[in-house]
C-alpha cells in the first residue's frame, strides 16, 4: 500500500523559514526526507538552518528573500528551478507584528498608527500574495502544487488589541479559500491550497506580550491559557504533523480548508 505520508524528495519551500516556527518547520520536514528551500532576509540565520539541516544529512537550499520584494522572489524561483527543476510546496510561513497597530488597555482605536497598520497588513497579507503569485506560476508550468498559507486565532475569533494582524490574516482565510477555487478550477485537481491555523505559540514577535521578564505570564497570558482547555501554550513541534499532513498525499482531496491547532482555544465558551 502506498504511503500516503511520503514526502521524500519533495521540494518544499519556506518562506519567513528562520523563524521559531519556520526553522521547525524546516527542520522536521528535512528530516522526512524533502527537499528544503529557506526563504529569510536575515542571511546568517537562514545560512545557519541550512547548514544545520546538512549537517543531519538532509537536503537545504538557502536564499536571502524579501516576501514583499517581487523581483527578489521571481529571482529566487529562476535559482530553485535550477537546482532543483520544479516546486512542489510552498510554505508562507512569513509574518509578524508592529506595536503601532496594536491597541493596548490604556488607548483606543483612535491611537492606532495606521502606517504600521499598513506595514502589518502588507507583510501578513502581501508577503502571502506575492510569494504565492510567484512560485505558482512555476507550478502551473509543473503541472502540479501544493500551497500552504499562514492564518491566525484572531482570523476566526476577533481579539482584542492585534487590530491590524488579526484583519491581515482574516484576509489570508479569505484569499486561502479563494485561491483554493481559482487554481483548481482553472489549471486542475493537482493544484490544492490550504492554510494552518496556529492558536497560541510563543514565539519572537509575542514574547513580551504573552510574559514577563522573569519568565511567568502576563494578564494576557493568563487569560488566554484561561480560555485553551489544554491551559498550556503550543510547542512549535506541535505544528509539525498538521503540516506534513498537508503537504503530503494524505490530504489530497483537501483544499481551502483552514486547520486549526490549538489546544481547543475556538472551541471553548463560558
Amino acid at each position: 500500500m502506498k504511503d500516503l505520508f511520503n514526502i521524500r524528495d519533495r521540494v518544499i519551500v519556506v518562506t519567513g523559514g528562520a523563524g521559531v516556527l519556520g526553522r521547525a518547520i524546516c527542520v522536521y520536514l528535512a528530516r522526512q526526507g524533502a527537499k528544503i528551500v529557506i526563504l529569510e532576509r536575515h542571511q546568517e540565520n537562514g545560512m545557519a538552518l541550512a547548514d544545520q539541516i546538512r549537517s543531519e544529512g538532509g537536503e537545504a537550499l538557502f536564499l536571502v528573500s524579501d516576501v514583499l520584494n517581487r523581483e527578489q522572489l521571481e529571482q529566487n524561483s529562476i535559482e530553485i528551478l535550477q537546482a532543483y527543476g520544479k516546486i512542489d510546496v510552498l510554505i508562507n510561513a512569513a509574518g509578524g507584528n508592529m506595536p503601532g497597530a496594536t491597541i493596548p488597555p490604556d488607548k483606543t482605536v483612535f491611537d492606532l498608527q495606521l502606517e504600521d497598520f499598513r506595514k502589518v497588513v502588507d507583510l501578513n497579507l502581501f508577503g502571502t500574495v506575492l510569494p504565492t503569485t510567484v512560485f505558482a506560476k512555476a507550478m502551473v508550468e509543473n503541472g502540479a502544487g501544493n500551497i500552504i498559507n499562514f492564518s491566525s486565532m484572531s482570523a476566526l475569533r476577533p481579539l482584542t488589541r492585534v487590530a491590524g494582524y488579526g484583519a491581515a490574516k482574516a484576509a489570508v482565510a479569505n484569499y486561502t479559500k479563494y485561491m483554493a477555487g481559482e487554481l483548481a478550477m482553472k489549471f486542475g485537481e493537482n493544484f490544492r491550497v490550504n492554510a494552518l491555523v496556529p492558536g497560541f505559540f510563543i514565539t519572537e514577535q509575542n514574547r513580551t506580550l504573552l510574559t514577563n521578564e522573569d519568565g511567568s505570564y502576563t494578564a494576557r497570558g493568563n487569560t488566554i491559557l484561561g480560555h485553551t482547555p489544554f491551559n498550556r501554550f503550543g510547542d512549535p513541534e506541535e505544528l509539525l504533523g498538521s503540516i506534513h499532513y498537508l503537504a503530503s498525499d494524505a490530504s489530497k482531496f483537501v483544499t481551502g480548508t483552514l486547520l486549526v491547532v490549538d489546544g481547543g482555544f475556538d472551541a471553548f465558551s463560558i
